[in-house]
């Protein structure tokens, strides 16, 4: 067999191929480009291959939520937050369009509800969730100040001086024949000291009365079943409804009180209803 000699042939762009050539025709057959040694030993140390960090990168700082209203703040905006925070049942009074303990109060339940931090101010992230869950409120609702609205009298209301009292509503109707004279907000007894329900007759009043068993102020007290008294309440005029009274009636406007207690006579009906 013919050798075959092997041609070295300089391309354009400097790389070399091998080509084989045909001892009989002359003519060249196809080669492989010739791979130039990755590594070459021309004395020059190898460049290191990059590697990547291992390092986790930094994180970003987070911003805290924006806030809208705080304690303090007055305004159309904050007589809209606390419609809204009427309407998911964590406020009962106003809207007064003032950001007062109460409203803050009402914050922190709503937020801690929902796994916010309880700050009792209204951020973005607040006033995000508490518009996905209320309706934008109506005239009605943003300048009602009576508080929550009273529940139907119970038929047992509609005859005499009666202390209407609605569980449901949580309100306080004082009627007379029928008529309603006045409204106000309360709040009755924890699971384990329940205020009773049924009829009852006021059989005491005391101005400046002093629970002897749990020795706590009870001013305008006038008392209907055993302990249990329909009251003014000092503690739920600060912190709404996120307390809860020994079994009374807690009522928290003191000047409602405090002309009702004027006009409640001894033996006056008392209905506590749902």
């Amino acid at each position: 067999m013919a050798a075959v000699a092997a041609v070295v042939a300089l391309t354009a762009a400097g790389a070399c191929t091998i080509q084989t050539v045909d001892p009989e025709t002359g003519r060249p057959r196809a080669g492989t480009p010739a791979s130039p040694d990755p590594s070459p030993d021309d004395g020059r140390p190898a460049r290191p291959s990059p590697t990547r960090s291992s390092a986790a990168p930094a994180p970003t700082p987070t911003r805290a939520p924006e806030v809208l209203w705080s304690p303090g703040d007055r305004g159309g905006e904050v007589r809209e937050l606390q419609a809204r925070l009427r309407q998911v049942q964590w406020l009962y009074q106003g809207p007064t369009g003032t950001y007062d303990v109460t409203t803050a109060a009402a914050v922190r339940g709503f937020q801690g509800k929902r796994g916010l931090p309880r700050t009792g101010s209204t951020d973005a992230v607040t006033w995000r969730r508490l518009l996905a869950m209320t309706h934008e409120p109506g005239k009605w609702e943003l300048y009602a100040s009576g508080g929550q609205p009273a529940a139907k009298p119970d038929p047992r209301c509609m005859r005499g001086r009666v202390l209407c009292i609605s569980k449901t509503s949580r309100t306080l109707r004082w009627m007379v024949d029928g008529r309603t004279v006045s409204t106000m907000a309360v709040r009755f007894g924890s699971q384990y000291t329940p205020t009773r329900e049924g009829v009852f007759n006021v059989y005491f009043k005391s101005r400046h009365h002093v629970s002897t068993l749990y020795d706590s102020p009870m001013p305008y007290a006038m008392f209907f079943s055993g302990g249990q008294a329909v009251h003014y309440s000092a503690n739920f005029a600060a912190t709404g409804y996120y307390g809860a009274s020994h079994g009374c009636v807690n009522v928290r406007d003191e000047g409602r009180i405090a002309a009702l207690f004027a006009q409640v006579r001894n033996g006056d009906k008392v209905v506590v209803y749902w």
